[in-house]
């Protein structure tokens, strides 16, 4: 995960993440016509989303082809959202039984 997260701490990285979901199978050059930075650039943010296993390519002839892998962020979301939500509404839950008790003490 903490791969997952330093690839994601970059906006460009998050960028071309999002410009991979939107085109799936597009080539190298297709991401760095969003960018103004070189495509050395634009293959070194590719290799670390690579890395983080947020990227994955497929080679045919001369092209590669990019998609976005969703399955590290859905753990993230697993592992954090599902559990930090459960926390709240624990707590929330009880919150609305102490309130309710105190106006029935107040009440009765």
């Amino acid at each position: 995960m903490d791969a997952t997260f330093r690839a994601l701490a970059n906006s460009d990285r998050r960028r071309i993440l999002d410009i991979l979901k939107d085109s799936p199978g597009c080539s190298v050059n297709h991401v760095a016509e969003f960018f103004e930075v070189s495509r050395i650039q634009i293959l070194k943010h590719l290799r670390f989303l690579e890395d983080a296993n947020l990227v994955v390519s497929r080679k045919v002839g001369r092209v590669r082809h990019l998609y976005f892998n969703p399955v590290p962020i859905q753990m993230i979301y697993d592992r954090w959202s599902t559990e930090f939500s459960s926390f709240w509404a624990s707590e929330m839950t009880a919150m609305k039984y102490r309130i309710e008790s105190q106006r029935s003490d107040n009440d009765g």
